[in-house]
């Protein structure tokens, strides 16, 4: 979703709260994006594509332009594509991402990823390459993935490893889908920070989809979830401020203010990394001596907080794994019909409004290893998932957005509900397969699983 335009002139402390109330608007005017990412593999041998040669990824980028897509470029480096409001993003292992436009209804989301997808796969057909949805890079070392040539991830590769042990499999190895909302005013998007920030690993436990880690199971049902436990603490989590009283868009600056710095983006990307954004607001940051931050660089820097749920002029659900075409739809619907209905919104806070911090910090560490099998606050996840998609789906028949066949959205949710009634997350029946009819031969995953 794209966030209100930015101006130049440099900024204090207000102006940064400023930027989140920016975002405050109507309920007629409120949209939902949906984002998502998928790994590329060559057909021949499930490699994954490097970014030049006629099976690359910009040869991928630079095929889909037949379809409107516009070149972005990094210099003379094609890094990504928009259109209209939409944007495909160049990611830092080659995984190809989708951010689509704000959109208003799930019908309208599920009509441009599928038009997204047909054109990926036109594209790649004649190039050979597949592409796989899934949490978590099945096959392949980090040292396997080729490395996509953008600025900010030549700062990200050489930081991360100082301050966590798994950033560089999130760079590299790890998908998701993520879905984009909006919020009325600072009371709404507090109440709906705290709702989806506790039940995020409830969605985190239905999308589990990444068992496996070079050519083996890895004992998580969400390798991709368990790698943010281990990135950076600076920028992730689930943020216990959040449940405290008087948050707010000023608390949130002040943490997001907190957050050491990556990189600022002149006409090139400056090393910035570890360093105080309260320095640079001070004309301090010894790299740009004297010179101090514009909003863009204030918008910039918020896109390098990775918590479970991230405050921007939206709210971004970031807890769930890649997966297939089939469930790219789903996880919008089920934020929307939480969000987007008040009813539904109050009854989703009364799942979760007693879990302490201990709660959640287990739910979390849970959804990653035995998905919808565990407890919270002394309640069966399963349970807790099965309400959570009725609220979602009463939601979102009650929003009642049809399509033009006079269908209302609640179906975008039937898979995610056959799931949460099994009790058995996507990973689980993969590791059934693996275990069963594909008798340890995981290249299988590549068929099954390709879009």
């Amino acid at each position: 979703m794209a966030d209100v335009v930015l101006d130049d002139r440099p900024l204090v402390f207000e102006d940064l709260v400023a930027w989140f109330e920016k975002g405050c608007k109507p309920e007629s005017q409120w949209r939902i994006g949906a984002e998502h990412e998928k790994f590329g593999f060559n057909l021949k041998d499930y490699t994954r594509p490097a970014y030049e040669g006629p099976s690359g990824i910009k040869a991928m980028l630079e095929g889909l332009m037949r379809f409107g897509w516009k070149g972005v470029y990094e210099g003379p480096t094609l890094i990504g594509l928009e259109r209209g409001m939409a944007n495909v993003s160049l990611e830092p292992g080659g995984q190809f991402e989708l951010s689509g436009a704000p959109l208003e209804t799930i019908h309208d989301i599920c009509s441009e990823t599928g038009r997204h997808l047909e054109e990926v796969k036109t594209v790649a057909d004649e190039i050979g390459i597949g592409f796989l949805g899934l949490g978590f890079d099945p096959m392949w070392r980090r040292d396997q993935v080729p490395v996509m040539p953008k600025g900010r991830y030549d700062i990200m590769r050489a930081y991360m490893p100082k301050v966590g042990n798994l950033g560089l499999d999130m760079m590299l190895r790890t998908c998701t889908i993520q879905a984009n909302l909006d919020f009325a005013d600072e009371a709404d998007m507090v109440k709906k920070f705290r709702v989806s920030l506790a039940l995020q690993p409830i969605g985190t436990a239905l999308f589990a989809n990444s068992p496996f880690t070079e050519g083996k199971p890895n004992g998580f049902l969400s390798a991709r979830a368990n790698v943010w436990t281990d990135t950076d603490p600076d920028r992730t989590g689930l943020l216990d401020f959040v449940f405290q009283e008087g948050f707010g868009f000023e608390a949130y600056a002040r943490y997001a203010l907190k957050v050491p710095m990556y990189f600022v983006k002149r006409d090139r990307y400056i090393d910035a990394s570890g360093k105080s954004f309260e320095a640079f607001m001070d004309g301090k940051l010894d790299v740009m001596e004297g010179e101090r931050p514009k909003l863009k660089d204030w918008a910039d820097h918020l896109t390098t907080i990775f918590p479970e749920v991230r405050l921007k002029q939206y709210l971004e659900m970031r807890g769930s794994d890649g997966g297939p075409w089939s469930r790219i739809c789903g996880l919008p619907a089920l934020w929307a019909g939480i969000f987007y209905d008040k009813d539904a919104l109050d009854a989703a806070w009364d799942l979760c409004k007693d879990w302490t911090s201990e709660d959640r910090a287990q739910l979390r560490k849970d959804a990653a290893k035995i998905g919808l099998k565990g407890q919270v606050a002394g309640r069966p996840v399963q349970k807790v998932a099965c309400e959570l998609l009725d609220i979602a789906r009463h939601g979102l028949r009650r929003r009642a957005k049809f399509s033009a066949g006079m269908v209302d959205e609640t179906g975008y949710l039937s898979e995610l509900e056959e799931i949460a009634e099994s009790g058995l997350t996507p990973a689980d029946r993969l590791l059934e397969a693996y275990h069963g009819r594909w008798g340890g031969d995981l290249s299988r995953v590549y068929i099954e699983q390709a879009y």
